[in-house]
């Protein structure tokens, strides 16, 4: 499938595919401009859309926020806006690109198509955004967001390889939990703690963090585990493996893919290896670490009981709220 956005501006990918070709990110040319695009949008989102439509829909709330909340409000409604946007982008490619659902182990692994870097691209340009906002905002955001983003950009930004785009995909649906926890957040400052509405938020929380993230994150991670040992095992692959068009940029950039050799030379580098699988490993880790720490939290603020003192529940949704994205 080809990618939906605009074609990259010839001169951007001549000027930029000497440094792809160095780096081996042979398709990162492609959608460098959708990389650059998204920053930009989310930049702009943070810096204006937000808080001149926050001081238009909550104008006693927004312009009464202490400057590190303010900060945290702009960040979460970017967070808001991209993840609801990349979830429903990620999941039409899913269901409409024919040549991903067609892909063998090999396809999985070093296959790419079009569309599918154009979500990477849009991820990377976020997580990009998410980097710089982190540093920048350290003191506000903390060090888990600061980790979570380094992760998630280097998870994007090897898949430019290409390396397992198939996955990458799959990966993103993460996202799927981030509108509900933004809005358990906002639930908090607009004055709607404990009510109806934040219970029912809290609900599709857990269902979509403990669906997304936690079953299906683990899910994909085993099965790209897997993939990759096969990989490993085959780095002479039977030239048949790789009649598809999802393996014409190799072919067009002389791989060898069309050589009359009986198979085929193909090498998984070990940075890409660690890279990738180490920072999804990281990931996993803190999803089920916050997993657990959403379910101490809702308890806490929904129980039969009598609950806990305000500033002791705001103190204990803190770390998850400001953090898991």
């Amino acid at each position: 499938m080809i990618d939906p956005f605009l074609s990259p501006p010839r001169l951007l990918v001549d000027a930029v595919q000497p440094l792809a070709d160095y780096f081996g990110l042979l398709t990162l040319p492609l959608h460098l401009h959708e990389i650059a695009f998204a920053w930009a949008s989310y930049r702009f989102i943070y810096t204006t859309v937000s808080p001149r439509a926050s001081e238009w829909l909550f104008p006693s709330v927004y312009a009464q926020l202490p400057t590190r909340t303010a900060i945290s409000w702009n960040v979460r409604v970017t967070s808001l806006i991209q993840s609801s946007f990349i979830t429903a982008f990620a999941l039409w490619v899913i269901w409409k690109d024919g040549e991903r659902s067609e892909m063998n182990w090999v396809g999985r692994i070093w296959g790419y198509t079009g569309a599918g870097g154009a979500v990477q691209g849009f991820a990377a340009g976020y997580f990009l955004w998410d980097l710089v906002a982190s540093i920048v905002h350290i003191n506000v955001l903390g060090w888990g967001s600061l980790a979570h983003a380094i992760s998630a950009l280097l998870v994007t930004s090897v898949g430019f390889h290409p390396f397992a785009n198939y996955y990458g995909l799959n990966f993103i649906l993460y996202e799927i939990s981030t509108p509900f926890l933004n809005i358990h957040w906002f639930f908090d400052k607009l004055k709607m703690t404990g009510s109806r509405l934040q219970l029912y938020n809290g609900i599709a929380l857990l269902a979509t963090f403990l669906g997304g993230r936690v079953l299906w994150g683990n899910y994909q991670s085993i099965r790209i585990y897997s993939d990759v040992w096969t990989a490993v095992q085959t780095p002479r692959i039977d030239p048949q493996l790789f009649a598809s068009s999802v393996f014409a940029y190799r072919q067009i950039k002389g791989s060898g893919l069309n050589s009359s050799d009986a198979f085929v030379e193909m090498e998984l580098p070990k940075w890409l290896l660690f890279a990738y699988l180490g920072s999804n490993t990281i990931l996993n880790f803190l999803n089920m670490y916050w997993f657990a720490k959403m379910i101490q939290a809702l308890r806490k603020r929904f129980q039969a009981s009598t609950p806990a003192p305000k500033n002791e529940m705001m103190s204990s949704d803190k770390g998850i709220a400001e953090h898991v994205d």
